[in-house]
């Protein structure tokens, strides 16, 4: 297999794509918002109603929605592909661990703006991908905002994007040689990470690869090495758990500032 093949020196977004910001603009809008909003009520409270105590209490709340609004702005920037370029190295990550020999169909689970699903197609020219996603309005991304950059990059011919649900996916049993997932199944509330990862699995040939990378709070994954185990007893092959909030950001403590403190990476063969 090629270095490119393994998520080497490949540059996105030269040919005006638009990839977006995990840290999207709705976010920003929201805590503005509320910023202004407590804002708004102290004033009130202090210099119409006389009530220093509430007057007080909004300031503070105010002042930690600026702070929340300048440390996001600071995450975006480090997420930006003319920042800190931290989305295109997580992406860059994602392939080089995907164990996969360029043959055959590969499905993204939440595939946002479409950047990891290209980037797919770009280091395997003779695979197909599916990239599957709720496109949520908080993020502020589409299908047509995945098709447009599938064109523009030259693989809209072996890229398809379509609206599904991670929670069940509506695919046959083994139906793709590769799955990957980056930084997708925490933001499914009310359900178990493994119960997500295992649905991804369904739809795994036998002898397929598999890539799932996210920030696996026990809260939500519960015990990610024993799930490895029962995932190594079923018969899976090169079953790894990799810290990929070492690996990806250097430390827990920079990965955490990025808001993916527990970031971690099982990887393997079905």
């Amino acid at each position: 297999m090629s270095d490119t093949g393994r998520g080497g020196n490949l540059k996105l977004g030269t040919h005006g794509e638009n990839y977006g910001s995990w840290m999207s603009t709705p976010v920003f809008v929201i805590v503005g918002l509320i910023a202004a909003l407590f804002s708004a009520m102290a004033y009130c409270f202090l210099a119409i109603l006389d009530f220093p105590f509430l007057g007080g209490l909004s300031i503070v709340f105010a002042a930690a929605m600026l702070a929340l609004l300048i440390w996001i702005s600071w995450i975006r920037r480090q997420y930006s592909s003319t920042g800190g370029g931290m989305m295109e190295k997580v992406h860059e990550t994602v392939v080089r661990n995907l164990d996969f020999d360029g043959v055959g169909s590969i499905l993204e689970v939440g595939c946002g703006s479409g950047a990891l699903a290209i980037r797919l197609a770009i280091c395997w020219p003779e695979a197909r991908v599916t990239g599957i996603d709720s496109w949520s309005a908080v993020y502020n991304y589409s299908r047509e905002m995945c098709e447009q950059n599938a064109q523009l990059e030259g693989v809209a011919d072996r890229c398809v994007f379509v609206r599904g649900n991670a929670v069940k996916l509506d695919f046959p049993d083994e139906s793709f040689d590769a799955v990957v997932s980056n930084y997708v199944f925490h933001n499914i509330p009310g359900h178990d990470g493994q119960d997500l990862i295992s649905e991804s699995l369904r739809v795994l040939r036998k002898g397929g690869v598999f890539v799932f990378n996210d920030t696996m709070k026990k809260s939500m994954y519960k015990d990610m090495e024993e799930f490895a185990e029962s995932l190594r007893r079923k018969g899976f092959k090169d079953v790894e758990l990799v810290d990929t909030a070492l690996g990806i950001f250097g430390s827990r403590r920079r990965a955490a500032q990025l808001m993916l403190g527990d970031s971690r990476m099982l990887k393997g063969r079905k």
